[in-house]
């Protein structure tokens, strides 16, 4: 995933980044001096993470890989925020041993759910880095979407497969290990005690979308952008996007 910044990258993280901006401005304006503690857990080389510094926000970055690590470290110093972010080497199993208890104003938890053991327990403990009246924002793949996608392209009986899995795989190859839908996220963060905010479904177009149309037919990226944005909060179109983004806060 590239800078959610970037306008080609945006197809991708422009519903999530609006969601987070938003959020993270509406927090900020509670903190005594508008910065906030911000966790990212599997934040690796820092695609939201830096960003994020740039708001003037105070940034842990959790991740597993010392080469997502390095990378991270490089463009943030790139960025000119070294000061504002650091990077630890850790998992969401071990989250509380590297991170202390309730002390982030805000947890991202974006693409992690899908490759962890237990995703139930991996949802309490980013909710037990949280602070009081903390927000989480969680970002997983979506089961339907994934369906969708091998239906277009022809795959009947792994589109098939996809549907009735459990986990939402449609095969061997799949290289996901688990996909969700809406109602089984929203299932997780509530047994893990927040309360919802907003479901919005992201990438339900752009995946589905020709590239070479994307790229140049004048107009088309603006276009396709604001159709992202104008669905991604419609409950109908969470069915079929490729991811879900749940933001939940405590009580």
């Amino acid at each position: 995933m590239s800078d959610p910044l970037r306008p080609r990258a945006s197809l991708r993280t422009a519903v999530v980044w609006e969601v987070l901006k938003d959020a993270l401005d509406r927090q900020a304006k509670a903190a005594p001096d508008g910065t906030l503690d911000v966790l990212d857990t599997g934040g690796g080389t820092g695609n939201f993470a830096v960003p994020v510094a740039r708001l003037g926000h105070r940034v842990t970055v959790v991740d597993p890989s010392p080469d997502a690590l390095f990378a991270l470290e490089r463009r943030a110093a790139e960025a000119g925020v070294t000061d504002r972010v650091r990077g630890v080497q850790g998992d969401a199993h071990g989250l509380l041993d590297v991170v202390p208890t309730g002390s982030y104003d805000v947890v991202l938890c974006h693409g992690v759910l899908e490759y962890v053991d237990d995703p139930a327990e991996g949802v309490r403990n980013v909710v037990g880095a949280l602070r009081a009246a903390g927000t989480l924002s969680l970002l997983a793949a979506g089961r339907n979407g994934a369906v969708l996608a091998r239906a277009i392209a022809g795959h009947f009986g792994e589109a098939r497969r996809g549907l009735s899995d459990t986990e939402g795989r449609w095969g061997e190859s799949d290289p996901l290990p688990r996909r969700f839908t809406a109602e089984g996220l929203t299932e997780l963060v509530s047994a893990a005690g927040l309360e919802v905010a907003s479901v919005h479904g992201v990438r339900v177009f752009a995946d589905l979308v020709p590239g070479a149309l994307v790229d140049t037919e004048p107009g088309a990226l603006e276009a396709l952008l604001k159709l992202e944005l104008a669905a991604a909060g419609l409950p109908a179109f969470h069915a079929i996007a490729t991811q879900l983004h749940v933001l939940a806060r405590r009580g």
